[in-house]
């Protein structure tokens, strides 16, 4: 008999807030290996490159040899209290060291090389050869900064010092503090990463920072699926239950894993038991199906991920692609907010909604004061607006109507007029409910100022697709394509389409296709691009009322 599913919560958002925490204490150590490579290196360089005493005869005086520099390696730097091993002056602990130049370009070489990327099914023999890669370009880079800049350090400084001999090769200060910096950097790097990967995997194989998932197909694939996840427990993914690949369900167990109805109850499953990711794993027989579960699964938002029936060489390599102990998965679609990319956004969001509060407290107090003296009713309007993952939260505005309860009827009123493509209706024009104040606010988009408390809160994001409420969430997954894509970003104050013009009167399917335009090319320069034009055409536009 097939089982049917309880209501059950994974602790999706729980999940995504450890990631991004783990994501963040992971930079923050990759940049403190950077610095204490950098610095180790400016120490060792002192120590082996004793400066010179003096000339004599035209030839520099060294007041010691090698042994007797590693016998007592900092009474060279004290003949007569001439070179003094620490910096006097504090930004020399910056500049000898070259902390700024190696700190910038390992964390751009970092990221570039996808080091911030979500790695739980990536073997980590492949994670430390990228890691080899992006150091050696961060080294490179480095000294094309420090040419470019003609810094000072590069050619040793300010202080005359003996020549290193290496190999029969005398290489002058600089190259002595550059390749020390590239021997520490690597081999610190690769101990850091292989001992966090460790450190996690022995976590996850305990229970800790776990990933569900459901894996729909009960056929050899999705067998073969599971077995590998379990058999790598350090991934930290486990499977919760199974979907049959079936119209309909007969089977009770898959696995020791129960298996909760077939692809006819694949919708009620998922709504009813929330997972964090979908692994798809049809026989090939089915698969001429894949597309039409694909978009049932668009419904979602979920991680979705693809476990071919054929071998890894004939899978299309336009997707991402790897391969976790000899099973080929397909990265089919994974949520732009993964990674140092989601941390780096939330950073902009608290550093741009802090700064703009402060410098707009003014204009906040002067709406304040103005929607309170335009009638009976609380000064700040709230409704309940769907975000990321599907979480739903309390948005505020500024009161723009007589009262707050023809407000949200209002809202409720043009929701069911917005049904069609192009049917106008989402707000009305020339409402008589709204207030004087309330058309200003409402033309000049400052009703919206109160929701930089909800980016503070971590609600939402500066930038973003808008928000909806979750009655329309409902009505939306159902009618119109790839609508749930939205929730793979949190909802923002302005977004793609709304500084294109689509707002108020304005078809839904065209909002629709920017939102998804920016889900699916989002960067954080183009989040940049966004706000720089918002005050131009976000603010004040024909279509905001």
């Amino acid at each position: 008999m097939a089982n049917t599913p309880a209501t059950t919560t994974t602790g999706t958002p729980v999940l995504k807030q450890q990631h991004q925490f783990l994501l963040i204490l992971l930079a923050a150590a990759d940049a403190a290996v950077v610095l204490i490579a950098a610095f180790l290196a400016w120490i060792v360089r002192k120590v082996l490159v004793v400066p010179i005493s003096g000339y004599r005869d035209g030839d520099p005086v060294y007041p010691r040899t090698i042994s007797e520099v590693m016998a007592r390696p900092l009474d060279g730097y004290r003949p007569n209290g001439a070179y003094p091993f620490w910096p006097e002056a504090w930004e020399n602990f910056l500049k000898e060291p070259l902390l700024l130049a190696a700190l910038l370009c390992s964390m751009l070489s970092f990221y570039a090389f996808n080091l911030y990327r979500p790695r739980r099914d990536r073997s980590l023999i492949g994670e430390l050869g990228q890691v080899l890669r992006a150091t050696a370009v961060a080294v490179v880079a480095m000294v094309a900064v420090l040419w470019g800049v003609g810094s000072s350090q590069l050619v040793g400084g300010n202080i005359p010092s003996r020549p290193f001999g290496v190999l029969g090769f005398e290489l002058d200060t600089s190259r002595v503090q550059i390749g020390l910096f590239a021997f520490f950097v690597v081999s610190m790097m690769v101990v850091h990463r292989a001992s966090f990967r460790l450190i996690l995997r022995w976590l996850r194989r305990r229970g800790y920072n776990l990933r569900h998932v459901a894996i729909i197909g009960v056929g050899r694939t999705g067998r073969i699926a599971c077995q590998t996840l379990d058999r790598n427990s350090w991934t930290g993914i486990r499977v919760s239950y199974f979907i049959s690949h079936k119209h309909e369900n007969r089977l009770a167990e898959c696995m020791d894993r129960p298996v909760f109805g077939g692809l006819r109850d694949l919708e009620h499953t998922l709504t009813r038991c929330k997972v964090d990711a979908v692994y798809l794993a049809l026989p090939s027989r089915e698969a001429a199906s894949t597309g039409r579960v694909l978009r049932r699964l668009e419904r979602f938002s979920v991680d979705v991920r693809v476990v071919p029936d054929i071998n890894s060489r004939y899978v299309q390599q336009s997707m991402v692609v790897h391969e976790l102990d000899g099973m080929p998965v397909l990265s089919y679609r994974e949520s732009p907010a993964n990674g140092v990319g989601g941390a780096c956004k939330r950073g902009l969001d608290l550093v741009g909604a802090l700064a703009t509060f402060l410098l707009l407290s003014p204009v906040l107090i002067v709406c304040a004061m103005a929607v309170r003296l335009s009638g009976p009713g609380p000064v700040i309007f709230r409704q309940r607006r769907v975000g990321l993952g599907g979480e739903v939260f309390w948005m505020y505005k500024f009161r723009t109507m007589v009262h707050a309860a023809e407000e949200a009827a209002e809202l409720e009123l043009s929701a069911q007029r917005s049904g069609a493509e192009g049917e106008v209706g989402w707000t009305r024009r020339d409402d008589p409910r709204i207030t004087p104040i309330g058309r200003f606010l409402r033309g000049t988009s400052l009703d919206e100022l109160p929701q930089l408390i909800n980016v503070i809160r971590g609600e939402m994001s500066l930038v973003g697709p808008r928000p909806e409420r979750p009655e329309l969430i409902e009505r939306f997954r159902e009618d119109w394509r790839g609508y749930m894509l939205r929730q793979h970003v949190k909802a923002g104050m302005t977004g793609w389409a709304q500084v294109n013009g689509l707002r108020g009167d304005t078809s839904l399917r065209r909002r629709l296709r920017y939102d998804l335009y920016y889900v699916r090319n989002w960067s954080l320069l183009f989040d940049l691009r966004i706000l720089a034009m918002t005050p131009m055409r976000g603010f004040v536009h024909r279509n905001a009322h």
